[in-house]
C-alpha cells in the first residue's frame, strides 16, 4: 500500500506534506457598495468585448484557466477539508477533489470542446451520439464521451434527454443560441449567487453564464464558503483582468444590491426556495399578493437549482448478502456525501412493504452509517433542521448527535406530509414502504408517490437487480419515463451527473416561478443544449467483479464517491491531475488506487 502511495506521488510530482496554503480567514467584510459600483462598471466594459470577442478567442481564454486550476488544487482542497473539520487522507478529502477542481476541469474541456467545434463550423454532437427512443423521443450520449472516461467510469453511462417533439433536424437550432450569428450580444450582465456547500458549483455557474448566456458575470459568494474567494481570484485572474469575471463577499444585502441593479440583466441562483422567491417576490405579505397577481418583484430573468426531497427507490428482487452490503454502503453514500449538505442528496427511501430483505437492508443502512466516522455538522442550520425532523416526526432516532445522524423509519405514505415537502439538508432521512403485489406494480406505485408525494424534481434514484429488469422489459423503461426528475439514477447516484459535463443538471422542466420546487433551467450542460428533459446515469448493480454473476460487464470497482472508500483522498488527487493533462502513463497509479478503495 505504501508502495502505490509513493508511485501515486510520483506520478503527481506530490511532496509528502503537500497542504501549504496559509489558512483563509474565516470571515470576509461585504464587498461595500462603491467596490460594487466599480465591479459592475469594469464588467460592464468586458461585456463589450465580451460579445464581440470571436469564438476562438473565449475558446481560448477558458482553456487557459484549466492549468490555473490544476495549480491551485491543492490549496483549494486544504481550504475546503479545514474548513469543514474533515480529515486529511479521508474519504471526506476525495470528495473534496472530486466535487471542486476536478469538476471545474472537466467542465471547462467539455465546455470549450463544444465552443471549438462550433467555431471550426462543425456539429459539436456527434451524429453517432444521438438516438431516437421506440416512443420517438430524442436522447444523446452525456458519458463516456472519450476513450479515458470508458476506462476510469467502466460500467457507468449517462444520455440527456431532449424534451418530447424535438427532432435530429431541431438540433442545430438548439445549440449555443446566444452565440449564434443571428443572436444580439447582450449588453447588460449576469449575477451568479454561488452556493455555500459544494465548492464547484459557483465556477461552473460562472463558466455557464459565459459560454452559454454569452455574458460576463459578477459572483456573490455564499458566506458558508467564501474562504475560496481568493483561491478562486487566482485561478480566474485573466478573466477578472479583462472584465470578463468579478467576485464579491456578502449576505443577503450584497445580493439584493446585485439581482436589483438595471444593469444586471440575467440571474443565476443556487440555493434554496426561500432565497430564489426573496430575490423574485420579495418577502412577508406583499410577496404573497405578488405572486396571486402573478407579478414579481424581479423583472429580469433568473435561471435556478433549489434542491428538493430526493427519493431512492429500492426494488425488491433476488438480492444476495453482498448485494445488501454493497448496496447499503450506496444508500449511506447518497445521504453522507459532503455530510449530507447536498441539493441532490437522498432523503426518502423508498422500499417494498413485504419484501423479504427489507429489513436486513434496512438494518445493513443503519450499520454502515453507524460505521461511517462522523463529520461536524458544519452548514448552518444544521441542528435546527434536524431537531425540526425529530419534532415533527415520530419514531425518529438519532444514529449520531454530533454529525446530526438520524433515521426515521416507518413513514405512512399517506400520512405526514412534513418530510416529504420539507428539505432535510443533512444527515436525515426518511423510510417509507408501500403496499404492491409484486415489483412491477411497485415501481409503478413507487414513480407515482415520488411524483405526487414529494417536494421537487432534482435527481432520484432507482436501485434495481439486472435481473429483475429484464423481468419488467419495457414496462422498466416506461417508469423512467414517467419519473419526472432532473437527473435519475439506475443502480448509480444521481448526484455523479454533477461531475459529467455534457449532462444536463437541473429540475426537470414546467415548474413556474410561483411554485418553483427544483429551480427552473439547467447548467453544465456542455452540449449548450436549449430543450433539456433529464439526465438518465446507468451504474452496475455490483462492483468488479463478483457484478460478472449477474451478467454486467465491467471493471469498475468500489465507486470513488462512496463514503466508505478508503482511497477517495489519493484517487481524488490523481483524478483531478489526469483530467487536467491526461496521459497513459498516469493510468497505472490511478487504476491501482482506484483497488485499493
Amino acid at each position: 500500500m505504501a508502495r502505490l502511495r509513493r508511485m501515486a506521488n510520483r506520478a503527481l510530482n506530490i511532496q509528502p506534506a503537500p497542504f501549504v496554503a496559509s489558512k483563509a480567514p474565516s470571515h470576509f467584510p461585504p464587498t461595500s457598495p462603491n467596490a460594487l459600483e466599480e465591479m459592475i462598471q469594469r464588467l460592464l466594459a468586458g461585456q463589450l468585448r465580451w460579445g464581440k470577442r470571436s469564438l476562438s478567442d473565449k475558446t481560448n481564454d477558458l482553456e487557459a484557466l484549466i492549468p490555473r486550476i490544476a495549480d491551485a488544487a491543492f490549496d483549494w482542497v486544504a481550504a475546503a477539508i479545514r474548513a469543514k473539520g474533515v480529515p486529511e487522507g479521508s474519504s471526506g478529502e476525495g470528495e473534496e477533489w472530486v466535487s471542486g477542481p476536478w469538476a471545474l476541469i472537466a467542465g471547462l474541456k467539455a465546455t470549450t470542446k463544444t465552443l471549438r467545434a462550433i467555431a471550426a463550423g462543425e456539429d459539436p454532437i456527434p451524429a453517432n451520439r444521438v438516438h431516437t427512443r421506440n416512443d420517438g423521443q430524442l436522447t444523446i450520449d452525456a458519458y463516456p464521451t472519450t476513450f479515458y472516461e470508458k476506462i476510469l467510469l467502466n460500467g457507468f453511462s449517462a444520455e440527456l434527454w431532449m424534451e418530447p417533439g424535438i427532432t435530429r433536424d431541431d438540433l442545430q437550432d438548439k445549440v449555443a443560441i446566444h452565440l449564434q450569428p443571428s443572436a444580439t450580444p447582450p449588453d447588460r450582465i449576469a449575477a451568479v449567487m454561488g452556493a455555500g456547500n459544494i465548492a464547484s458549483i459557483a465556477p461552473l455557474d460562472v463558466l455557464y453564464v459565459l459560454a452559454a448566456e454569452n455574458r460576463v458575470a459578477i459572483c456573490k459568494l455564499n458566506p458558508v464558503n467564501e474562504y475560496l474567494g481568493p483561491i478562486f481570484a487566482r485561478i480566474f485572474a485573466p478573466m477578472i483582468a479583462a472584465g470578463f469575471v468579478e467576485f464579491a463577499y456578502g449576505g443577503a444585502e450584497v445580493g439584493e444590491s446585485l439581482v436589483r441593479d438595471a444593469r444586471v440583466g440575467f440571474v443565476h441562483i443556487t440555493g434554496s426556495g426561500k432565497s430564489h422567491d426573496a430575490i423574485v417576490w420579495g418577502t412577508g405579505a406583499e410577496a404573497e399578493a405578488r405572486k396571486a397577481r402573478h407579478q414579481p418583484l424581479l423583472d429580469k430573468p433568473i435561471a435556478s437549482e433549489l434542491g428538493g426531497v430526493g427519493p431512492t427507490i429500492v426494488v425488491p428482487g433476488p438480492w444476495s448478502d453482498a448485494d445488501i452490503a454493497f448496496q447499503a454502503e450506496h444508500i449511506a453514500s447518497q445521504k453522507l456525501h459532503n455530510a449530507g449538505f447536498n441539493c441532490i442528496a437522498s432523503q426518502i427511501l423508498v422500499l417494498h412493504k413485504d419484501w423479504t430483505l427489507r429489513e436486513k437492508l434496512l438494518e445493513a443502512v443503519e450499520s454502515t452509517v453507524r460505521a461511517v466516522p462522523g463529520r461536524p455538522a458544519y452548514y448552518p442550520g444544521a441542528a435546527a433542521r434536524q431537531e425540526d425532523a425529530v419534532a415533527h416526526c415520530s419514531g425518529a432516532v438519532v444514529l449520531d448527535q454530533q454529525a446530526k445522524r438520524t433515521r426515521i423509519p416507518n413513514l405512512k405514505p399517506q400520512g405526514n406530509d412534513w418530510p416529504f415537502q420539507s428539505e432535510f439538508f443533512g444527515s436525515v432521512w426518511g423510510e417509507v414502504s408501500l403496499e404492491a403485489e409484486d415489483a412491477a406494480s411497485f415501481l409503478d406505485a413507487a414513480v407515482d408517490f415520488a411524483n405526487d408525494r414529494l417536494m421537487g424534481t432534482l435527481g432520484a434514484q432507482i436501485l434495481i437487480h439486472p435481473q429483475t429488469i429484464k423481468e419488467l422489459g419495457d414496462r422498466f423503461e416506461e417508469a423512467i419515463k414517467r419519473l419526472r426528475y432532473g437527473t435519475i439514477g439506475i443502480n448509480a447516484w444521481s448526484g455523479i451527473a454533477f461531475s459529467m459535463a455534457y449532462a444536463p443538471w437541473g429540475a426537470f422542466p414546467g415548474h413556474t416561478l410561483e411554485d418553483v420546487q427544483s429551480g427552473r433551467g439547467k447548467v453544465h450542460n456542455a452540449y449548450l443544449l436549449e430543450g433539456t428533459e433529464r439526465t438518465v446515469v446507468r451504474g452496475p448493480f455490483a462492483p468488479f467483479p463478483r457484478t460478472m454473476t449477474n451478467g454486467q460487464m465491467h471493471t469498475s470497482p468500489k465507486p470513488l464517491w462512496f463514503v466508505t472508500n478508503k482511497s477517495a483522498a489519493q484517487l481524488g488527487k490523481l483524478l483531478c491531475d489526469f483530467e487536467a493533462k491526461p496521459s497513459l502513463w498516469k493510468l497505472g497509479p490511478l487504476l491501482a488506487s482506484a483497488l485499493r478503495g
